[in-house]
């Protein structure tokens, strides 16, 4: 590794070929790295980037420890404490090499070269001493020979050493002539290793870089040596002069170690093992290789895969990793590049192109666990060992023809197979038997090769007149005379887990290849076979061979497709063997569930549950896309109605069934009430109807037509976990499988005759049907099963070893469909025709009323309900009954807090308090844009006004209100004063009216006029966290919730004849109401039924709710668990009705208009936008001249007489002569025009004067009521209401009647004043605070006990502080909280508890004990 000084920059520099690298030293002259190495007993070299890296001492190496070098002088030091302990030096390219030291040492650990004196100096941590001598070994002297209970490592600096102990753990220093004054360093160290002093001196720059600018003109590395240098290559590579190297290895031996690959190389004379640096080789097992391309084969049986790479390690790629259980043996032909392996767990051999493509299975029948496979290209010939039950070696065509076992007596364990080319032999090894025997290829002749000293012999590879083998107990390669097994020579030994063997030449022999022209005539694969035939053509696994033996049917005809969670795979039943086959579809599957297919198309349909998807591909896996991506949670059960062109599924988490066409539009909600846990469904289209199972709390198979009429329940007794279900048309029963009762049952289509047919079955999930037989998923044998129908008998297992296994389908392709009764004309309907007994019935998308006609339907509802639960916006009609949310396909949602609607445009418009933008778009997700794009902190209301096109927002944040034009120009801040955290926001155009909630220290509920004019305190008491706030534009009264008095009040538009509503509700947080729309589809009585409502949302519910708005009663739930609800509105065509002054034309304003009671003003944007602006409404002011010259006063316009605007609602402005033109307007406040400038300055005046006047009354009342607050069993208006982001500021969670958890959470986004956790929230309940990039929800405090006192928190982004009373926490907990380190929020004064409540106590009377800066808090881990 290395890294900087600081840490940063952490690089691996060599990863691979190392087993206890226990030196390291840098030449920092010449820039190369050296070190040791105990357990492959080496000492290597390389680049400080670890490129280059070659193997420079190996040779009466045993246990090289301690390395230092000295470049200057061209020399490298090293201690050995192997069986002859010894301290030795060579050139630094490894020439001279020279023992100095090999008397009076056991452990000679640390080394280290003291420059300037010319000395050298080492530890031995057995004879427990410091010895130095001269740097050839002579004077040699011990420094200290006492007080050293375990030296490990030296160094030395100036006129001191310092050296590392084990023993006592700790960092030592002496005088480096005396070995006196010694000294402690640091101690409590856990085994202290290396010691280096950085320092120049350590590194004298005194000395010649021998090998000067270019390397010394090497073309590799470039090793300085006592007065010159020497180029050299890299292990295995040799010179081709003397200064280049080959840049490729023409011959090495290739062998398996599980955890890597490496290779001896034959090129140079050192034969030193060199790992291929491949990643993520878990268990190598079998090994082969391809010249013609340079490629490197090998199976891993731990990731059950087959990968190849260049032999220098580089475009490392899988080529096959599905239905591999153990690939134990592998094969390349080299002439037609095509790659057979052999699976001990699947018992198959198979064959692919060398890419792994066209794979297909070869023999299937009559093997127990096949071994190794060699290949014969030159005789179409393939070998293979078995070592099952009935060892034996077997031989085939490569064409799996002419299939022949050929030695079958004395053999145990055969493993590794080699054929000799030469001498037409095969060799092989027993390890059972302990020889090396060969024969000819038919198996005659066969004869002892080696029969002594093999103690467990593995892989086997032949080269020339070598044999070369592996074996696992001696833990060595050996070679041998492969005709008489004389002249045995170890070729590298120590080595563990040695695997396959092969031996990488550039010589193979060319053989003539029939496949090479047009593939031999075939579609798909083609094949070597034994002569006369030389070629055959196979197709990919399931796919027939046509009667011509050349072309491969298109596709699988019969097949089983089915689940398994990361993948979907077919079984073909058009062939004489079960091989699943994966479909390549390129996408990421997480946890597929269910699985439907279109045979008509010859698409596959899946649904997801993590992804809470559902997605379709072809059966080739191209053309994957996403059909249904909305409103979905476990789509358990799917089901394609290839005749009606519809796709219909269950969701067990919404607990609905739906349909939709098959691309995924026109999607309806069929059934939705009394559904528990519905899972599995089966369409019958020819009768019309639908089946399905409910495996909730009273499990029931139930059927209805296909459009969701006519519903009944079949069977409701004696079922547990009903979880498949299929149709036997042909027998006219229904049969199902139940997980609980371990039983698979049959009855009629009525549910009647009912049968157990399978029983017991261990964990049935998905079940199908094809000719005459039933087929199953089994979860606990991990299997598919197969039975006959009638039946029940017959039980096989079709494929096993299938952890995940979920639904399954059977399909037959060449079965033809019924007749479509919507076929004609879509059944005359515009939108959805769906089946019916005898008949056809059409049907709306969901939410949207058939109209009367019966065919035909509106493109969307008239009056419905829009919510936003953070990361989505959806709709509910209120033209139907179902009450099914419908997700409106807005893009990019981050975090959508408020709503609102401008049903003039159609668009909706949003908060989004990650982003901080407000935005706008259509209802179908198209014209999205950014309208308030800065200066935004928490946008947490929002209000269009329809009629000035206005909108306006609160930002508790910069605690403003403001407002802009619908497109986001001229904006401007109306109010910003006396503002502490304002939320909910709504607009009364037709009145003049801006309402606002505030509920920050002292809630309230306060109305301005539209240009923030006229501001009034309606509501100011018995208020808590006033959240949501809606008027009735109709009854003139405001209706808001309170979330911490849980409850839901009115009162009219001055705050008087206040009522409660609804009383307890949970934590409401938005509300909203419809207003009546007269239409003649909507039934009178039906009209006065959407009127009476009033719907909010609930936090802790997780639920939309309703109540008769009049009496406070019928309260509904309309949905539920829906996370994260935020805001709602009724879009509605009469909601947003009236008008104004501003209505028409702008009211004559250039920029703002603003209605009133019975006028309306003109204002100006905060910032100019380059526009001339005039508060005068229909005078638009010239810009100024190049003089500066404006226009007097006398120029602006006179009477309406004079000067007549367009339009005769414009001409209204004041209250005494409604004369727009004669209206000057100064700070948005309008006077009539005859009385001149001067007036506007008299009336500011007064208006200042009365101001001041009314802020020092409010002042006085503030301060009567929080004095009157501050009592601690009065009220608690300071609480910690949702808001969305987190920030830096203090957050206080105070005591209250409420339990605890209702005290929660700050849905806040995090502040960037400390840069710390930017995109973190922090979630605080109960004054726990919790870090995480989840939304914080009511489920994750079901554990949490709700304490009896109350809880404070200070909260920073790095300490949290805890004020407990001892009512949660006893003495001890509490103290140990209290005593940790100072929080930072402590400096945080304007909002800590002892300046709001001084007097505060909790509850239960106990002493504060967490005010006092003294006590410190617990770090946020520890919390």
């Amino acid at each position: 590794m290395k890294a900087n000084l600081n840490g940063s920059n952490v690089e691996e520099v060599v990863s691979t070929g190392l087993e206890s690298p226990g030196g390291l030293a840098i030449d920092w002259i010449h820039d190369k790295l050296y070190w040791t190495d105990s357990g492959t007993s080496r000492i290597e070299v390389a680049n400080l980037d670890g490129t280059h890296r070659k193997v420079l001492l190996w040779k009466s190496m045993e246990k090289p420890r301690a390395i230092a070098l000295h470049p200057i002088e061209g020399k490298i030091y090293w201690t050995d404490w192997g069986t002859t302990p010894r301290i030795e030096y060579s050139n630094m390219d490894g020439s001279n090499r020279r023992v100095i030291a090999d008397t009076h040492l056991f452990w000679p650990n640390g080394l280290t070269i003291d420059y300037a004196g010319h000395r050298m100096y080492w530890v031995d941590a057995k004879h427990h001493v410091i010895e130095r001598a001269d740097l050839d070994g002579r004077n040699r002297k011990a420094v200290i020979s006492q007080g050293l209970p375990h030296p490990f490592a030296i160094t030395v600096f100036e006129d001191s050493l310092y050296w590392t102990d084990w023993h006592t753990k700790s960092i030592n220093s002496a005088n480096k002539f005396t070995g006196k004054n010694q000294e402690i360093i640091r101690n409590k160290l856990h085994f202290p290793m290396d010691i280096h002093t950085l320092h120049p001196q350590r590194q004298p720059a005194g000395g010649r870089n021998r090998c000067g600018a270019n390397n010394g003109g090497c073309s590799h590395l470039c090793l300085p040596s006592n007065k010159t240098y020497m180029c050299a290559c890299p292990t295995g590579f040799k010179k081709v002069d003397h200064s280049n190297c080959a840049k490729s290895l023409d011959k090495f031996l290739l062998f398996a170690r599980r955890t890597d690959i490496r290779r001896i190389s034959f090129d140079t004379e050192d034969m030193s093992d060199d790992v291929i640096p491949l990643a993520d080789v878990r268990n190598a097992v079998a090994l082969d290789w391809d010249s013609k391309e340079g490629y490197v084969y090998w199976t891993d049986v731990t990731t059950d895969s087959i990968n190849r790479a260049l032999w220098n390690a580089t475009k490392q790629e899988v080529v096959v990793d599905t239905s591999l259980e153990s690939p134990a043996g592998l094969a390349i032909d080299w002439v037609t590049d095509k790659l057979y392996w052999t699976d001990a767990g699947t018992d198959r051999i198979e064959v692919s192109n060398a890419d792994g493509t066209m794979r297909t299975v070869l023999i299937w029948e009559n093997l127990d666990r096949p071994r190794d496979i060699v290949v014969d290209p030159i005789g179409g010939l393939m070998y293979w060992t078995d070592w099952g039950a009935n060892p034996k070696i077997e031989r085939a065509g490569m064409d799996a023809s002419d299939r022949l076992v050929i030695i079958s007596s004395n053999l145990t364990w055969p493993n590794g197979l080699a054929i000799d080319y030469e001498t037409q032999r095969l060799y092989w090894a027993d390890a059972g038997t302990k020889v090396i025997e060969f024969g000819n290829f038919d198996g005659t002749d066969r004869q002892v090769l080696i029969g002594s000293q093999l103690p467990h012999p593995f892989g086997l590879t032949l080269h020339e007149d070598r044999l070369y083998w592996t074996d696992w107990q001696s833990k060595s390669i050996q070679s041998a005379d492969k005709l008489t097994g004389l002249g045995r020579r170890t070729l590298a030994e120590n080595l563990e887990n040695l695997m396959d063997i092969h031996m990488f030449h550039r010589h193979r022999e060319t053989v003539s290849n029939p496949c090479a022209v047009s593939n031999g005539g075939c579609s798909h694969l083609c094949l070597l076979a034994p002569p006369p035939v030389t070629s055959s053509c196979a197709c990919p696994t399931g796919i027939n061979l046509q009667t011509d033996g050349k072309t491969c049917t298109p596709g699988m005809s019969s097949f089983l497709i089915f689940a398994r969670r990361t993948d979907i795979r077919m079984v073909s039943l058009d062939i004489p063997y079960f091989a699943d086959v994966v479909l390549a579809v390129n996408s990421t599957m997480k946890n597929t569930i269910a699985i439907g297919v279109d045979p008509t198309e010859g698409k596959v349909y899946w649904s997801d549950s993590t992804l809470k998807k559902v997605s379709r591909a072809n059966m080739d896996g191209s053309e994957h896309e996403e059909i249904i991506a909305t409103g979905l949670m476990t789509t358990d059960g799917l089901a394609v109605d290839a005749i009606g062109r519809k796709i219909y599924w269950t969701d067990t988490g919404t607990n609905r069934i739906e349909v939709a066409n098959l691309d995924g539009s026109m999607r309806r909600v069929l059934i939705w009430q009394n559904l528990d846990s519905p899972r599995a469904i089966a369409l019958y289209n020819e009768k019309g109807y639908m089946y399905w199972t409910d495996w909730g709390e009273n499990a029931k198979l139930e059927r209805a037509a296909m459009d969701g009429t006519d519903r009944a329940v079949l069977i409701s007794n004696n079922l547990g976990w009903p979880n498949g279900l299929a149709i036997d048309r042909a027998g006219a029963q229904l049969l199902w499988a139940d997980a609980h009762t371990e039983r698979i049952e049959a009855s009629d289509l009525n549910g009647l005759n009912r049968r157990t047919l399978v029983s017991p079955v261990q964990h049935p999930y998905g079940m199908t049907l094809l000719g005459p037989h039933i087929y199953w998923t089994d979860w606990q044998s991990r299997s598919i099963q197969r039975a006959d129908k009638a039946s029940g008998a017959n039980a096989i297992t079709v494929v096993s070893n299938l952890p995940g296994l979920m639904d399954i389908q059977a399909v037959d392709r060449a079965t033809p469909l019924a007749f479509n009764k919507c076929g004609r004309m879509n059944g005359g309907c515009t939108h959805l025709c769906l089946p019916r007994p005898n008949s056809t019935s059409c049907a709306c998308p969901t939410g949207v009323l058939l109209k009367g006609d019966g065919r035909s339907c509106d493109d969307s509802p008239e009056t419905y309900l829009l919510f936003s639960n953070r990361v989505s916006v959806r709709r509910i009609s209120l033209d139907t009954n179902d009450h099914t949310d419908v997700h409106v396909p807005v893009p990019e949602l981050h975090n959508v807090i408020s709503l609102d609607y401008d049903s003039v445009d159609g668009k909706l418009y949003y908060t989004d308090v990650t982003l901080d933008v407000i935005r706008r778009s259509n209802l179908d997700g198209t014209g999205m844009e950014t309208v308030i794009s800065q200066g935004l902190k928490t946008t947490d209301g929002l209000a269009v006004d329809w009629v000035a096109r206005n909108m306006y927002w609160t930002d508790t944040g910069r605690n403003t209100i403001e407002v802009a034009r619908l497109d986001g120009t001229c904006r401007k801040v109306l109010v910003n004063n006396s503002l502490d955290e304002p939320r909910a926001i709504a607009v009364f155009p037709s009145k003049g009216y801006l309402f606002w909630t505030d509920w920050g220290h002292i809630a309230k509920i306060e109305r301005s006029h539209l240009d923030g004019s006229d501001r009034k305190v309606l509501i100011n008491t018995d208020l808590g966290w006033p959240n949501g706030l809606t008027l009735d534009y109709d009854t003139r009264r405001i209706f808001w919730v309170d979330a911490h008095l849980d409850r839901i009040e009115s009162s009219d538009l001055n705050g008087k004849l206040r009522q409660i509503l609804v009383s307890p509700v949970s934590h409401p947080f938005a509300l909203t109401q419809p207003k009546p729309v007269p239409s003649p589809l909507t039934p009178f009585s039906r009209l006065s039924q959407q009127d009476r409502w009033i719907y909010w949302t609930d936090w802790q519910t997780k639920s939309i709710q309703r109540v008769d708005k009049h009496a406070g009663r019928s309260k509904e739930t309309v949905l539920a668990n829906v996370e994260g609800l935020m805001d709602i509105i009724v879009v509605s065509p009469n909601r947003q009705s009236g008008s104004n002054l501003c209505s028409a034309n702008n009211g004559g304003c250039t920029h703002l208009c603003f209605a009133k009671t019975n006028n309306f003003v003109c204002s100006c944007p905060d910032e100019p936008d380059g526009r001339p602006c005039s508060t005068i409404s229909g005078y638009v002011p010239t810009p100024p001249t190049r003089g500066g010259h404006v226009t007097p006063a006398s120029k602006l316009p006179k009477a309406a007489s004079d000067a007549p605007l367009n339009g005769p609602v414009l001409h209204n402005c004041t209250d005494k002569n409604l004369n727009v033109e004669g209206c000057l307007q100064s700070n948005v406040i309008s006077a009539p025009h005859g009385e001149g400038l001067h007036i506007s300055y008299v009336i500011g005046g007064v208006l200042t004067i009365l101001a001041i006047l009314i802020l020092i009354a409010a002042f006085i009342i503030y301060r009567h009521k929080k004095s009157k607050f501050a009592d601690p069993g009065v009220s608690n208006l300071t609480y910690s209401n949702p808001s969305y982001r987190t920030s830096t500021q203090e957050v206080k969670i105070e005591a209250s009647q409420k339990p605890p958890i209702y005290n929660q959470l700050r849905y806040k986004k995090e502040g960037g004043v400390d840069g710390g956790y930017t995109k973190e929230k922090i979630r605080i309940v109960e004054g726990v605070c919790l870090l995480s990039t989840d939304d914080l929800y009511w489920d994750d405090l079901k554990q949490i006990k709700p304490s009896r006192g109350g809880l404070h928190t200070c909260m920073r982004t790095d300490t949290v502080s805890l004020q407990a009373s001892s009512a949660s926490l006893d003495d001890g907990e509490t103290e140990q909280l209290l005593q940790e380190e100072t929080s930072e929020c402590s400096s945080v004064s304007t909002l800590t508890p002892s300046t709001v409540t001084p007097q505060r106590h909790t509850q239960h009377g106990l002493p504060d004990t967490g005010w006092a800066s003294a006590r410190k808090p617990s770090t946020e881990s520890q919390v």
